[in-house]
């Protein structure tokens, strides 16, 4: 009877084994996802924060260049048309490298989300 009680040592031992590995793979899952959660609210606040106050910093620069061109041309339309032309350059220009600028977020998610 010793080798089945040793089997049976050697199984309930391999179970708690088992069991214990379950539930630290779990906590680790539980604390990498919580990880990620963090970092994507911390960059998503970041970002509207400091993107909020970028685009209230363009419309300032914008209108105060335009102001500023229509003195200089002596005309205050003209110089909202050429604005408004030169938003839509910078416009196309930003759409032209929309896949360079998928791949580089792309490649700084995947840095973090797989780490």
């Amino acid at each position: 009877m010793g080798v089945f009680d040793a089997l049976n040592e050697t199984s309930n031992k391999a179970q708690d084994s088992g069991e214990s590995y379950l539930k630290a793979s779990q906590e680790y899952y539980k604390l990498k996802v919580f990880q990620q959660l963090t970092k994507a609210l911390s960059f998503f606040s970041k970002l509207a924060i400091i993107g909020g106050l970028l685009f209230m910093s363009a419309v300032f620069l914008t209108v105060s260049g335009t102001i500023w061109l229509g003195k200089l041309i002596g005309n205050t339309s003209l110089a909202c048309l050429l604005m408004a032309g030169i938003l839509l350059l910078f416009t196309g220009l930003a759409y032209g490298f929309r896949k360079q600028i998928d791949r580089k977020i792309i490649k700084k998610m995947s840095k973090d989300f797989f780490n």
